[in-house]
């Protein structure tokens, strides 16, 4: 019995047939053999027909469009997807060497993009052939972890089972480790991810989220898990501009525009929040946006007057003004 198919045994996972691509056997193994024997060495392979092949563009294209600044993340993501496409094209000359370890480590405070980031992640891994589905499987602890006695590994099996093909992404994954609890079962957990990170690597890839402080508390406690993860990408907080032009893109998808007046209370708001607690970057923005939307909507109601299409996209500095941000003497 192979390694993969103990793994899978031991999980309650069914053995992997031989050549069963739904099994434990991937894109990447299927491409290998369809493309055996190996290009003569005096061959050549076209990397602009391999971007096509395997979608890298439209991806990475659709990553730059949705997120607004990011650059250091999207250069790293960047540089990802070279390493797998050279290494594709290098499969086709034969030369397979060790499968590039690519469990990662996103960090970073909520609303920096980081689950948009993995979604994408998912999508360029399948069509590089290194996962057999590409889907996203998103969980927190609460998913993987039980309340009792042997409630924990069957709650974390099926999770795996999901994931399996695609990206698993664990938000604030340091909460599965507390170190003040001694009678917790996230440990448990951790043990179970840790043998299928190891074992199944090659038809699962695991994200683990969180602030990055404590997700260096984490990896501390747990060295094992910290050793197989290859990359870590920090996702830094939007400055203001950047913030304001989320603002806009989710304004524009929305069916609304901002009157020049209202950009620079908008602008203004943005600048007060993102030093006020609890501050979430994107997020935050969507639900102060929500909140201006309610009040433009009482307030074209009230006027009492025929609304043209300018009166219902359009918001005015008073869909703003009251916030309690405004209101706020230390903001």
């Amino acid at each position: 019995m192979s390694g993969v198919d103990a793994a899978r045994s031991s999980f309650g996972m069914p053995r992997t047939p031989p050549g069963d691509p739904a099994g434990g056997s991937t894109e990447a193994d299927g491409e290998e053999a369809a493309l055996s024997p190996p290009l003569p060495p005096d061959a050549v392979v076209d990397p602009d027909e391999e971007r096509r092949a395997s979608n890298v563009d439209a991806i990475l294209g659709r990553l730059d469009a949705e997120l607004i600044g990011l650059e250091p993340v999207k250069t790293r993501i960047q540089e990802i997807a070279a390493l797998l496409l050279v290494d594709r094209m290098r499969r086709r000359f034969g030369l397979v060497g060790q499968r590039p370890t690519l469990h990662m480590c996103f960090t970073g405070s909520p609303g920096t993009g980081k689950t948009t980031v993995a979604v994408r992640m998912a999508e360029l891994l399948h069509g590089l052939g290194y996962l057999t589905r590409g889907h996203l499987v998103a969980v927190t602890r609460d998913d993987l972890v039980g309340q009792y006695v042997g409630h924990t590994a069957p709650k974390t099996k099926e999770v795996l089972k999901r994931a399996m093909g695609g990206v698993l992404f664990i938000d604030e994954a340091y909460y599965l480790y507390r170190v003040e609890n001694e009678r917790d079962y996230g440990q448990e957990s951790i043990e179970i991810l840790l043998q299928v990170m190891e074992n199944q690597r090659e038809d699962l890839v695991v994200i683990l989220a969180g602030y990055k402080d404590r997700m260096d508390t984490f990896f501390s406690a747990n060295p094992g898990m910290s050793s197989r993860i290859a990359h870590h990408i920090d996702f830094p907080d939007y400055a203001v501009d950047e913030l304001a032009a989320i603002g806009e893109l989710m304004l524009r998808d929305s069916g609304y525009e901002l009157s020049p007046e209202a950009r620079a209370v908008f602008t203004d708001y943005l600048r007060r929040r993102r030093e006020q607690p609890r501050f979430a970057n994107a997020r935050s923005v969507r639900n102060a946006l929500e909140r201006s939307r309610l009040r433009h909507a009482k307030r074209v109601l009230a006027s009492g007057r025929p609304l043209d299409r300018e009166a219902l996209v359009r918001l005015e500095p008073e869909d703003f003004l009251g916030s309690r941000v405004f209101a706020d003497p230390e903001a």
